[in-house]
């Protein structure tokens, strides 16, 4: 969970496009998962909460796959860690809860929007890298927190209002994390030409 020496640190993130291109992954399924929820507000509960599950287990496989791509780079990555595993925890108590209910399933988004903003803007606080701008992921754990708190605070609002607002969470939550990782596979290709000639000299 701790950085390379500053003087390393920018070589080492300048190769790591994989992380990038999982982060524009996650954006991509989060903007899928967000248009699905929109264009069919009336899914019975039992579809709500198996799309929500699915999609909360394929984010949580992308920040798995960031946090190990991280640690082999000697990069932080105990952030990305715990969010996959609170994505994990959240879609099985989801799909292992009886009786769910829409309000309930919208309930749990909300939690795992509270937890994942935190660790985000803790993230963007304590963050040194080059390749993930603290602004991008601070706003992203900012919107999210927001999104929850509203979630939380509105549970007898109706189950097809509280359905709109998932979904255009997720389009919102997806577009951040798509520019996000477009910016950390922009940055890292031009460390990566900054850094070639000293790589190559004597």
């Amino acid at each position: 969970m701790f950085a390379t020496p500053s003087s390393l640190q920018a070589p080492v993130e300048a190769h790591d496009h994989p992380s990038g291109w999982a982060m524009v992954l996650r954006g991509v399924i989060a903007v899928i998962f967000g248009v699905i929820v929109v264009r069919s507000p009336n899914l019975a509960a039992s579809a709500f909460v198996i799309v929500f599950a699915v999609y909360a287990f394929v984010d949580a496989v992308m920040d798995f796959f960031i946090a190990a791509r991280r640690g082999r780079a000697g990069l932080r990555w105990g952030w990305y860690l715990f969010e996959g595993l609170v994505s994990v925890a959240i879609g099985v108590l989801a799909l292992a809860l009886p009786g769910m209910t829409i309000v309930l399933a919208v309930l749990l988004i909300g939690i795992r929007a509270l937890v994942l903003g935190t660790l985000e803007l803790a993230a963007a606080f304590s963050g040194k890298g080059v390749l993930e701008p603290r602004w991008i992921i601070g706003l992203t754990g900012a919107v999210s927190i927001l999104f929850g708190i509203l979630l939380l605070a509105r549970p007898a609002a109706g189950a097809l209002a509280l359905v709109w607002m998932v979904g255009a969470y997720a389009l919102v939550f997806g577009v951040v994390l798509f520019a996000l990782g477009l910016r950390m596979l922009w940055t890292g290709h031009e460390e990566t030409h900054v850094h070639r000639p000293a790589a190559t000299a004597g």
